[in-house]
């Protein structure tokens, strides 16, 4: 059953990784202007805030946690499709929103599934985890060794077909056992409430990275085969981190590995923001991302297995994705716009920065918690 989950984060995240990279030159070579990026990317972390935990309730209440996988990654489908024949702002707002009602469903229940098989042996993750980086780090090396000598208008046809194969991974996927508690109400308690509020900065302080990282990076001269490598950079830390988890897992507390990874966060963007004209620190900065993303993303993940009782995990990751990389990546991607417009990367890049100090203040109260 591994390698079944394995395949489906390396074909979801490989299409992340397009995303990510290259969707805002695409967007920018279709005539959007930066606030205008931002506000589009911003539009699937908003339906993140109440879409995923509504699918989750259903998945929880009867099972239908691959049933709705399935139907968001068709709804990825239809959106790349889509694509290459819609124009100006407000159709790509269009079609990015309505389809991400659906298509943000997927992750937090496929994380909800891999815990489930896991049963308990939370360390275990990692090793399944890392290839959806491994898939991220193909596509964004790949995908800035294209940019040097062809269009980014391909970007959405590379996009559908990781899509549609994760859809078809996606059928093969195992059901969980229906929870007859499942529809009672989800109690959320002071840790988890810590850990949310932390996911939310954490999030938030990627914003700028993901809007505009690739951006930033033209506009100093970078090559895009050098943007791709370090984007590819960052995601290498991010699986060294995924293979070393069960050892980091039986050394830390979780809540010493995220205000570690929040305090990494706090650095990383003051250096890309003010020094990213030097390739050594910049280098440095990237790697970070194994911290601020990888080990941060692995531990909240954990936590909130702990801080929700089972017949709950699927409510309790999407509320994770929801308020996390839903409510907190919308916001920093509209900050991140806003602020790139009135004083330029360096100030976007800071905002982060501050964000991130956030993240660690909320997360820092979590080690009283026995986390």
């Amino acid at each position: 059953m591994s390698y079944r989950l394995g395949a489906f984060y390396f074909l979801f995240f490989a299409g992340a990784g397009l995303w990510v990279g290259y969707l805002p030159p695409y967007f920018a070579a279709r005539g959007l202007g930066a606030a205008e990026i931002a506000w589009v990317l911003a539009l699937p972390q908003l339906a993140r805030v109440l879409a995923p935990t509504a699918w989750a309730s259903l998945a929880d209440r009867f099972g239908a946690h691959r049933a709705i996988v399935v139907l968001a990654c068709g709804a990825g489908v239809v959106c790349y499709s889509l694509m290459p024949h819609v124009n100006g702002f407000a159709g790509f707002a269009w079609l990015m929103g309505v389809t991400s009602l659906l298509g943000t469903a997927a992750l937090p229940l496929v994380e909800a599934i891999t815990l489930g098989v896991l049963a308990g042996q939370t360390g275990r993750y990692g090793p399944i985890r890392l290839w959806g980086s491994i898939g991220f780090m193909i596509a964004v090396f790949a995908g800035g060794t294209w940019l040097d000598f062809h269009s980014v208008q391909a970007l959405p046809y590379a996009m559908l077909v990781f899509m549609s194969a994760a859809l078809l991974v996606g059928l093969t996927l195992p059901t969980p056992a229906v929870h007859a508690a499942a529809s009672g109400p989800l109690v959320v308690n002071r840790a988890a409430m810590l850990l949310l509020a932390s996911a939310f900065f954490m999030a938030a302080a990627h914003g700028t990275l993901y809007a505009f990282f690739t951006l930033h990076l033209q506009r100093l001269g970078y090559e895009g085969s050098l943007i791709g490598f370090l984007w590819t950079l960052g995601v290498l830390g991010e699986i060294a981190v995924f293979l070393f988890l069960p050892a980091f897992f039986r050394r830390f507390e979780l809540s010493t590995i995220l205000v570690a990874s929040a305090a990494c966060g706090v650095a990383r963007f003051l250096v890309i923001g003010w020094a990213a004209d030097w390739l050594i620190l910049l280098l440095l900065a990237q790697l970070l991302h194994a911290a601020t993303f990888g080990s941060f993303h692995a531990a909240a993940v954990a936590a909130i297995q702990r801080v929700f009782p089972p017949q709950a995990q699927a409510r309790g990751q999407s509320l994770f994705s929801s308020i996390g990389y839903g409510a907190g990546g919308a916001v920093g991607a509209v900050a991140a716009g806003w602020a790139w417009e009135a004083a330029g990367p360096g100030f976007a890049f800071t905002v982060s920065s501050v964000a991130a100090a956030a993240g660690l203040l909320f997360a820092y109260p979590l080690r009283r918690k026995g986390l």
